[in-house]
């Protein structure tokens, strides 16, 4: 239990203290899940899970990523929605319908196709990594996905929590975000950045706004983001900045200034309703 000492002192002294309920809440869901694997036990600890992502899911993905075996008395396929990568049907085409091995198939895709002075880009396959911000995710997989973005020939996006500096040196396949929130906005980094997408929608709950919890907004998170450490960090559903056609035009303009080759993108997502 020496490590979750390490960590609980860290939150008490050399880091801005957060508060007593946020500390207590933590260590508690550390400790649950730190005893149950300090003595190889992937029983269900009580403070660990949701009803989505539940505490069997959470012991196997560790068992599994300890020991690369399936384990056999835990769920680790579907959460108690029922749900999961493991329930998915996959429906193929008959065997008279599929290519001939010896056909070429082409995967690549041009990102610019009009006839302007921004950046020719061609990319390997027919996709990139969506936006996964700092602070939701570490600076450790963010370059992951950054070097693996480097091989495939794609990009990733650094989503809406800033241009971490570790990113610099795969900049060529790094996509960045201006969000409604414009945490970590930076000239420097558009300027580096091949791609810049406005994020007009939240793509996982269309309609609201970004949510970063205080616990995940640490020192260096918070210095990155422009905020104050262990605070909950909100971003707005809509630009407050941007009510018109005109608006947004202005906003093309700002990047375009700052980085006239970069291709500017755009998310947006709507709810099944809409």
């Amino acid at each position: 239990m020496a490590m979750l000492q390490d960590l609980v002192d860290a939150y008490k002294g050399k880091i801005v203290k957060p508060s007593d309920a946020l500390l207590h809440k933590t260590t508690h869901l550390i400790q649950d899940g730190m005893n149950a694997r300090a003595f190889g036990e992937y029983e269900k600890p009580k403070a660990l899970g949701d009803a989505r992502w539940t505490d069997e899911l959470i012991l196997s993905t560790w068992y599994m990523a300890e020991t690369g075996k399936v384990p056999d008395k835990l769920n680790f396929k579907t959460g108690k929605s029922d749900g999961g990568f493991d329930r998915l049907d996959f429906q193929f085409l008959p065997e008279s319908d599929w290519l001939e091995h010896s056909e070429a198939i082409d995967t690549k895709l041009p990102l610019n196709r009009r006839g302007d002075k921004k950046n020719k880009i061609e990319i390997d396959i027919p996709w990139y990594g969506g936006g996964m911000s700092y602070g939701s995710v570490s600076v450790n997989v963010m370059m992951s996905r950054a070097k693996n973005a480097k091989q495939w020939n794609s990009f990733m996006s650094t989503g809406e929590g800033g241009y971490p500096p570790e990113l610099y040196e795969v900049k060529e396949n790094v996509i960045t975000q201006v969000a409604t929130g414009y945490f970590g906005v930076e000239e420097e980094t558009i300027q580096a950045a091949p791609i810049i997408e406005f994020k007009y929608a939240q793509g996982a709950k269309p309609g609201l706004g970004g949510h970063l919890l205080a616990a995940k907004a640490g020192e260096e998170v918070a210095k990155l983001r422009g905020s104050v450490p262990f605070v909950s960090l909100f971003s707005p559903f809509p630009f407050h900045s941007t009510y018109s056609v005109e608006d947004h035009s202005k906003h093309l303009d700002w990047i375009e200034t700052v980085n006239p080759k970069a291709i500017l993108s755009v998310k947006v997502s709507t709810p099944h309703d809409v």
